[in-house]
């Protein structure tokens, strides 16, 4: 037997082949599921009074379908698996064995094949994951169209847990500044491989058939090959993070690139969500992406609580060998990275220049399109030009606060605010 909230769906025209093989949560509002070519298949169970579904979508047509607090948006198929807290934002294809958890943000036509696994992963328009793969806290930009576009070979992994037991290891694959304009040479990371993080991968990267990346590829345009290497064992020491340079610099070059989406998400892409279903959409991709912003954050947080016993075992190890530009780092982390925390959870708009803002929304000009990729293809290379600027220069602040405190982190390309910058 249906239940009464099933019954009302098939009323209002939502298409239910069987309805006592469909389970809606009472929590689940009706009017934030559209009837106009929604489909549940058998298996399906919707929960969660956030849950959004959008025109012309399919679920649960290869198999069951367990969809949680999700916002779909129109023309996706998810064909079967796990989706909670996920935001699609349409023309999406998810394959069966899926396992997409919070944080996860599809923008339009991103897809993966069979058994993917994603967690706090954002995919821009039109990246493809094959099948079997875990890519989770990563960020993937890159290519230009459907023809056109980054991809994840299959059995590929995401490395994103380490042997101290951190996740500071979030992965940026591409850019936001440029990769938002939909105008960069994709990237291609090759099957039965994987990515130790966190990493950092220029545009136009390509990595070989079972290669694993362990160093960030910072060169456009590049083959990656990984030789087989000679064994190696060689004594381990549980708790020593022996140099953390690298990973606090990815960390926040990854949180920056996050307060510049949002950034893009704030005033550009809202303007394509006027209609009051989609405004929803858009509201839950906002609340989305502020998760991955607290969720790196709190990574980072875990982390530095385990540098204290990491300098001790350093020390304890390295006696008169030890380095005292490494003491030096650690303590500057652990003494200022709390106030630092609390500076990179503050709204993109504090970190925002108007100035570049608003050349290019001059130099956009005009009113939205149909939709935001079509807005986004028919921005001159002037304009493009002057929102990949804008966005740079919300993350060359985010970057200039985090190195203001973090001095003995700065890198040599650190941006420093300059007169171009100032409000």
């Amino acid at each position: 037997m249906a239940s009464g909230i099933v019954d009302r769906l098939i009323e209002k025209g939502v298409q239910i082949p069987n309805p006592g093989a469909v389970t809606v949560g009472e929590e689940v509002h009706l009017d934030r599921i559209s009837t106009n070519g929604v489909v549940l298949f058998p298996g399906c169970r919707i929960t969660g009074a956030s849950t959004l579904i959008l025109d012309d979508v399919l679920i649960g047509a290869e198999g069951p379908v367990f969809l949680e607090n999700c916002r779909v948006g129109a023309q996706t198929a998810l064909s079967a698996g796990s989706f909670s807290g996920s935001v699609f934002l349409g023309q999406n294809r998810v394959g069966p064995g899926a396992q997409f958890r919070e944080g996860t943000i599809l923008e339009e036509a991103a897809s993966a094949a069979h058994c993917v696994g994603l967690k706090q992963t954002i995919l821009f328009p039109f990246v493809t994951l094959g099948s079997l793969i875990n890519f989770c806290d990563c960020l993937m930009a890159g290519g230009t169209g459907p023809k056109d576009h980054s991809e994840v070979g299959s059995s590929f992994v995401h490395f994103n847990f380490t042997p101290n037991q951190d996740k500071a290891t979030a992965s940026l694959v591409g850019d936001v500044p440029r990769g938002v304009m939909l105008d960069q040479r994709p990237i291609f990371l090759g099957g039965q491989g994987g990515m130790v993080g966190p990493c950092r991968v220029a545009f136009g990267t390509v990595t070989a058939s079972g290669t694993i990346l362990r160093k960030d590829v910072r060169h456009p345009d590049r083959l990656v090959f990984d030789a087989p290497r000679r064994s190696f064992n060689a004594p381990n020491t549980p708790g020593l993070y022996r140099n953390v340079r690298r990973i606090v610099q990815n960390n926040l070059h990854y949180i920056a690139s996050l307060k510049a989406l949002e950034a893009w998400y704030t005033h550009f892409r809202r303007r394509f969500f006027s209609k009051p279903m989609p405004a929803l959409l858009w509201e839950g991709l906002c609340e989305t992406l502020a998760g991955n912003i607290d969720e790196r954050v709190r990574r980072m947080s875990q982390f530095v609580e385990k540098l204290p016993e990491s300098l001790k075992i350093y020390r304890r190890l390295m006696e008169d060998a030890a380095s005292p530009k490494v003491a030096v780092e650690k303590n500057e982390l652990i003494e200022r990275w709390p106030s630092l925390a609390e500076t990179l959870r503050r709204p993109a708009d504090d970190f925002d220049v108007p100035k570049l803002r608003d050349r290019f929304f001059k130099a956009a000009g005009g009113k939205p399109g149909t939709g935001c990729i079509e807005a986004v293809r028919s921005l001159s290379a002037d304009a493009r030009g002057a929102g990949t600027a804008w966005l740079q220069g919300v993350m060359e602040r985010v970057e200039a606060e985090a190195y203001g405190a973090l001095a003995s982190f700065a890198p040599k390309e650190a941006a420093q605010p300059g007169p171009e910058n100032h409000r």
